[in-house]
């Protein structure tokens, strides 16, 4: 059990929740409604099962930087407390969990799964070549809506792809925030990152860009899918989130507390936002 506790601990399970909501935003989307319960369990799975995979390739890959860095040295694996096999078997998990979940909804998310599974486990590698890496784990996330998307459809359309634009340039813009917190180790390591690239100050100015275009993604995605008039709440509130980012970009310090206002202020929104999408489609039209 206290392998197990620190296993999930690791891989902060909790994160999942940032990948969840907006894939039934996509899946929502596709159905213009409630899909059905068979299609919500299996996207589900693949999420988790993907988002696991993912976590799990970051842990192993980047355990001999993490041991070096004060922030992540006690994690499991980086401080010895987990043997890195467990993350092995932990990507192959999720990966077959991915598998399973795509071949249950339908053949066009077996064909594109490679692409998936490729992301879901290289990006973490992208650090060390390319400050795109930000970018790179938003595409991973950004797989969630559009995989639920066409889970439901069948096909691919442009408001899936702009829902996988906008939740890439979401992801990218608080990694990038994520990322000031180790900014000396990365420079001292030679770790690629945007703040080690760019400094500090654009650090905090781009993430502010990239929610502006992921709000404006989500609005064009609305327009074109024929979403209800509660829809735009969401949007409006997407908005919101970040003139609220922008302040406390400008008023933090501390990059630590930055990071955590913006976490939970995220996550927040997700929920939300999946929660007016839904509304759109079943309350009011």
């Amino acid at each position: 059990m206290n392998a197990l506790r620190l296993f999930l601990r690791d891989i902060r399970i909790e994160h999942t929740l940032f990948a969840l909501p907006f894939a039934y935003v996509g899946a929502v989307m596709a159905a213009r409604g409630v899909p059905t319960w068979w299609q919500l369990l299996w996207i589900t799975l693949a999420v988790a099962g993907a988002r696991t995979a993912a976590m799990a390739a970051n842990r192993f890959f980047d355990r001999k930087i993490d041991a070096q860095v004060p922030r992540t040295a006690n994690r499991a694996v980086a401080s010895g407390k987990l043997p890195a096999s467990v993350m092995l078997w932990a990507i192959a998990a999720g990966l077959a969990v991915l598998l399973v979940s795509a071949a249950m909804l339908n053949p066009l998310c077996v064909k594109l799964l490679p692409l998936a599974a490729l992301g879901v486990v290289a990006y973490p590698l992208c650090k060390r070549f390319t400050w795109l890496v930000h970018f790179v784990l938003g595409a991973v996330d950004g797989f969630a809506p559009l995989g639920a998307y066409i889970a439901v459809a069948g096909t691919v359309t442009v408001p899936a792809l702009l829902l996988f634009l906008a939740v890439t340039v979401w992801v990218a813009g608080f990694d990038i925030l994520y990322a000031l917190m180790d900014l000396d180790w990365d420079v001292r390591l030679g770790v690629r990152s945007f703040p080690a690239r760019f400094g500090e100050r654009n650090a905090r100015l781009w993430p502010i860009v990239l929610h502006v275009t992921m709000t404006l993604a989500l609005l064009a995605a609305g327009v074109l899918a024929g979403a209800g008039w509660l829809y735009y709440a969401g949007v409006l509130l997407a908005a919101g989130v970040t003139l609220y980012e922008d302040r406390l970009i400008t008023l933090a310090q501390d990059v630590f507390v930055l990071n955590d206002r913006v976490f939970l202020t995220n996550m927040a929104f997700s929920v939300a936002f999946l929660g007016t999408t839904l509304a759109s489609y079943v309350v009011a039209r």
